[in-house]
């Protein structure tokens, strides 16, 4: 499958429960929805991912990407500390200068 240079090294990061890599991802006033909550900021999202990787080690393997106008779509079966895994989840991005200005995950 061929992801964006930027995308790769998301899952490469998640799969390596490398916050800063992750957090790095983004761009300086990205904004991730996940769970209910809204992050903003690179350094609110690298919080957010190390208590994520934290409770769930999840790691993510790429089944599906699609791009559209005006957000890609990543779909990745997900494995860890969590109830229902592995599951597959959609993760919503807007890629503006090869980073990621907004994230939302869904089921």
């Amino acid at each position: 499958m061929n992801l964006p240079k930027v995308v790769a090294d998301l899952v490469e990061a998640q799969n390596r429960f490398d916050s800063v890599a992750y957090a790095n991802c983004f761009s300086e006033t990205a904004l991730v929805f996940d769970e209910g909550k809204t992050h903003h900021g690179r350094k609110e999202i690298e919080h957010w991912i190390a208590d994520s990787n934290e409770r769930y080690k999840a790691t993510m393997k790429p089944v599906g990407f699609e791009e559209k106008e005006t957000e890609s779509l990543l779909k990745a079966e997900t494995s860890g500390n969590f109830e229902g895994s592995p599951i597959v989840l959609t993760y919503h991005l807007e890629i503006v200068d090869e980073l990621i200005q907004s994230l939302k995950i869904t089921g």
